[in-house]
């Protein structure tokens, strides 16, 4: 497959092109649908109806109470509150020009591809899908979006915020020489991995999913992801191969994630990516950070806390990136406002997003099976993720 043998270039996040100091024009109301209202989901509808460019006509969820509390937030009609596996498809029908999709990665393939095929314009969560077979349908999606003049965007924070961009412009710009060294770091608190009982519904809510590879994609996949995908955007491709270690220390586990992990991943010039993944909670604090190390400089490129350059001809003292969160999420849903109503339909954030998914699957292929893979091989497998879905509500 020639798809599975080009190499996916990186591209930083698409910025807003309106004007400083120029007045944005909210007259335009896009007509959005959100599907998967729970913690995130809700909370992204939240920002979406602020924005006042946006309505949220319609919203679905598997469960209903969590559609209702949505709709009930963001003010949307009880019949346009959809409930149970294909919901989305009811939103889809329901006259929506947009779709928002904060569900497990498990559906973002099938769900972006009835969008897609709709004629909607696209607004997702990461990582894109959580097995090889969804990262390239993505792939296809994203460019088959474009083709039919429909915008499809990927939401990643980090590469929003501007001391970021900038510390991340000097190195392009080759301040820090070449380079030699990258380290990426994801620490966080395990989730809670409750009894699997006798259908998937348990799983499907309080982020439990996440313990369950086939559903998240893993902890590496799932959060770590952040880190890693700064750390392909300063080297503007994806690893060739990885080398790992993983493991799942939680007490009484009922799903597969990896809860820690050492990963090396290997360039095609010899850079070298050192990532280490925590998900027990033991540093005190929630950690997102990608080092970067260079013949002339080093500098750190974070999510929490200060990023800047050290060294080099141009070095930057940085600062604090602050409240990232919710501020890349407003950044992007501004973009995604701009990019809808200005007609630009590269779409460019799904080549990267897509770039990043299939490098923390490489590394958690590796980890899990204790081995070195190159990413060649990973792809020629191919290999499809499956839950089993039986006795859910339709």
């Amino acid at each position: 497959m020639a798809l599975a043998s080009a190499p996916l270039l990186v591209s930083p996040q698409d910025k807003p092109q309106t004007p400083i100091g120029a007045s944005p024009d909210f007259s335009r109301k896009i007509k959005l649908g959100v599907v998967g209202c729970g913690g995130r989901g809700s909370w992204i509808a939240g920002l979406f109806h602020k924005h006042t460019g946006y309505q949220v006509y319609a919203l679905a969820d598997y469960f209903p109470e969590v559609a209702a509390r949505c709709g009930q937030a963001v003010g949307v009609d009880t019949a346009r509150q959809f409930s149970g596996l294909s919901g989305y498809k009811r939103l889809i029908a329901s006259g929506v020009e947009a779709v928002a999709l904060e569900t497990p990665p498990y559906f973002f393939p099938e769900h972006a591809a009835a969008a897609v095929d709709a004629g909607l314009h696209v607004y997702m969560a990461k990582p894109v899908s959580s097995d090889v077979p969804g990262c390239l349908t993505i792939e296809n999606l994203g460019r088959k979006a474009s083709q039919k003049q429909r915008c499809f965007f990927v939401d990643y924070q980090m590469p929003t915020d501007p001391v970021n961009i900038e510390v991340v412009k000097r190195i392009h710009e080759g301040t820090m020489g070449k380079l030699d060294y990258l380290v990426t770091l994801g620490f966080t608190s395990a989730f809670e991995d409750p009894p699997r009982t006798a259908t998937l519904e348990s799983r499907l809510q309080k982020l439990i999913w996440v313990n369950d590879i086939a559903m998240g994609c893993d902890y590496i996949g799932n959060y770590d992801i952040h880190a890693i995908d700064v750390a392909l955007w300063v080297a503007r491709r994806r690893p060739v191969a990885a080398a790992g270690a993983s493991r799942i220390c939680r007490p009484d586990p009922h799903g597969d994630s990896r809860d820690v992990c050492s990963v090396v991943y290997e360039f095609d010039d010899g850079l070298v990516l050192n990532h280490c993944g925590e998900a027990m909670g033991n540093h005190g604090k929630v950690v997102l950070a990608c080092q970067v190390y260079g013949g002339k400089g080093s500098a750190e490129i974070n999510y929490w806390g200060n990023s800047f350059l050290r060294g080099g001809t141009r070095p930057y003292r940085g600062g604090e990136v602050e409240n990232l969160y919710e501020a890349g999420a407003v950044r992007n849903i501004a973009t995604f406002y701009e990019n809808v109503t200005q007609g630009r339909f590269e779409n460019t954030t799904v080549r990267r997003a897509v770039d990043g998914a299939l490098t923390t699957i490489l590394g958690r292929e590796a980890g899990i099976r204790h081995a070195r893979l190159t990413m060649d091989q990973v792809l020629k497998e191919n290999k499809h993720l499956e839950m089993d879905l039986s006795g859910l509500k339709s």
